[in-house]
């Protein structure tokens, strides 16, 4: 299911950290430096973070000082972690309450962090949960959220003496028990984590309106309701069918909420992360309706991208959303739009210092000018801050997405085999790898020898991995599998598909007969 989240972690990252704290020196965030494994807590911003991947030794310690655990799933280069950095865990509120809860933070590129990310089922960076010491999940906090709310939530999960799921089966089965405070965990849950386990993701769509029905009336209801139509609007037809909604009933709750300033601001997540989709989902094309609708919303996000109070890049968010408001039933972008939007990019480029936050705020900027046609201005943006990034590799797939966006095949290849060659860690070098060689088979089939070069490199790297096909890397290499044999679906590239197969089986062998990762080895080069 499509997540419906701000667009500041819609990333999958998608998504995808260093150190949290608003540290200045960039060489303390580098996640990647394996050699501080055996330092088991790292002092940053005043906050213990455990990063050793010992577990075991973190959730010992959670039972012995009777506290709960906080696990942060992420990666250097995702925007959204970064976000999270830069506007959240550098807060004093946030360090204080560290103080109550064992924190861990299991960067995506550390020695086994994916055979982990298994075991808690976490994919998507940023992922944060809530665990009590014996493990059970006590929450999973939003990312997505402003850092006010992201506080209050996270304040509520640590007083609340019942899990998340103990308190979903008491609200569906009618809520005559639960809490206020239960009612708003269960708002802010992590509905569209695609990892979430309360509910068959098909099920989300259908449990939120429910949820919203049994609530007690007031903002919490508001924000459940919002939460089930914007699922419903971005689900997979399959979770959408049972559902029965009252569109015109949908039609004046929704503009009713974006009418109201506070409740807008208040679930600025989603009035700006599927502004488009739910429009389209719920008005015909052209209709009065329609119009009068986006005239609603987009006073609402107008509001939003003045608002100084939230984030610079969730102010790009409404400006983005802006943008795909107008793209519904236009072909061309308005001029005054496009200035609009260069202008709110200027201003924010100009005033975003924080190397963390500029990690985000220049994606949500180049994706707003790339999002209004302005590929040029896009371009040069992000060309300008390679050498200020400290993942500069995210910024080259933009800018090869770009380039293929204008058909320009060379080009964007270019900027797929720079970004593959600059990229750190190992779970980001078989994601930036996976998305090289998808890449190469889409824009340059039948350059064979460089398909063979790029495959050979990753599963080599690959070879060298340990724990090397679970969640994440799990995913890359499905990507590469079902690419490479759609590509050699008729025999044509035979040869190559051979040695790289070869190649794998090598690797595959080398896996301990009763290891779980063989069978995920072996299947991903014969998948039908």
């Amino acid at each position: 299911m499509k997540t419906f989240t701000s667009f500041s972690a819609k990333i999958t990252a998608q998504l995808v950290v260093g150190l949290f704290a608003g540290a200045t020196s960039l060489t303390l965030a580098h996640a990647t430096d394996t050699s501080s494994a055996s330092q088991q807590v790292a002092h940053v911003g005043g906050i213990d973070w455990r990063k050793d991947n010992n577990l075991d030794a973190a959730f010992a310690l959670a039972k012995s000082s009777n506290k709960p655990l906080f696990l942060y799933w992420g990666a250097v280069w995702c925007p959204p972690c970064n976000q999270v950095k830069a506007t959240i865990f550098n807060r004093q509120e946030f360090i204080e309450k560290s103080r109550h809860f064992i924190p861990v933070y299991l960067d995506g590129d550390s020695p086994s962090a994916q055979k982990f990310a298994a075991q808690f089922k976490v994919r998507g960076y940023p992922t944060m949960i809530l665990l009590k010491p014996d493990g059970t999940e006590i929450t999973r906090l939003p990312g997505e959220v402003d850092s006010e709310r992201y506080l209050q939530v996270l304040t509520l999960a640590l007083n609340t003496s019942v899990s998340v799921n103990d308190t979903y089966k008491s609200a569906i089965a009618g809520g005559k028990n639960v809490k206020a405070e239960d009612w708003r965990l269960l708002a802010d849950y992590s509905w569209d984590d695609p990892d979430q386990k309360l509910v068959n993701a098909k099920e989300v769509p259908a449990t939120l309106l429910r949820l919203a029905e049994v609530c007690p009336p007031g903002v919490t209801a508001t924000r459940l309701y919002l939460k089930g139509l914007f699922s419903l609007a971005t689900a997979e037809p399959s979770a959408t069918s049972g559902v029965k909604l009252d569109k015109a009933q949908a039609l004046a709750k929704l503009s009713k909420a974006l009418s109201d300033p506070r409740v807008a601001h208040d679930n600025l997540d989603l009035v700006t992360g599927a502004a488009a989709e739910l429009t389209a989902y719920l008005t015909a094309a052209q209709s009065s309706q329609r119009t009068t609708l986006v005239t609603v919303w987009n006073q609402a996000l107008v509001k939003l991208s003045d608002d100084v109070t939230i984030s610079k890049a969730d102010r790009l968010g409404a400006v983005i959303a802006q943008v795909s408001l107008a793209k519904l039933d236009n072909a061309k972008i308005p001029a005054t739009l496009q200035a609009d939007v260069k202008k709110r990019v200027q201003a924010i480029d100009q005033a975003t210092t924080d190397a963390y936050e500029r990690q985000s705020v220049v994606h949500a900027a180049a994706e707003a000018l790339g999002s209004a046609d302005l590929l040029d201005d896009s371009d040069a943006l992000l060309k300008a801050e390679l050498k200020r990034s400290h993942s500069p590799y995210y910024f080259m797939s933009t800018l090869a997405s770009n380039a293929k966006r204008r058909g320009d095949k060379a080009t964007a290849l270019n900027w797929y085999g720079q970004a593959y060659d600059a990229s750190k860690g190992p779970a980001t070098r078989l994601q930036w790898g996976a998305s090289y060689v998808t890449n190469l088979v889409d824009l340059a089939p039948t350059d064979d020898a460089r398909i063979e070069r790029t495959v050979t490199s990753v599963f080599t790297e690959l070879s060298k991995t340990e724990n090397a096909f679970y969640e994440r890397n799990r995913a890359s290499l499905d990507r590469i599998g079902k690419k490479l044999i759609e590509w050699n679906k008729d025999g044509k590239h035979q040869a190559v598909f051979q040695k790289v197969h070869v190649q794998l089986d090598g690797i595959c062998a080398k896996l301990p007969a009763g290891d779980p990762q063989k069978a995920t080895c072996q299947s991903v080069l014969t998948k039908s």
